[in-house]
């Protein structure tokens, strides 16, 4: 199994758009390239200084942070 680890940052207060599709190519964030399917950027309001763990596999139930789910098999 691939794991695929979260993308780890500090994030600054203010709305904060991360991607849903995967193909950004500003991951975490969305860059726009789901326009045309299904998927839409999942919107954050982020009070205040803080190192977030942004999901990258996909299967978190905390999404779009990580919940360790990678780590699962």
């Amino acid at each position: 199994m691939e794991e695929k680890k979260p993308y780890v940052t500090t994030e600054t207060p203010g709305t904060k758009y991360y991607c849903a599709c995967g193909r950004s190519e500003n991951l975490p964030y969305c860059d726009g390239a789901h326009k045309g399917s299904e998927f839409h950027p999942v919107t954050v309001e982020i009070d205040e200084e803080k190192t977030v763990a942004i999901c990258a596999c996909g299967r978190s139930q905390k999404f779009p942070f990580c919940d360790g789910s990678h780590k699962a098999e």
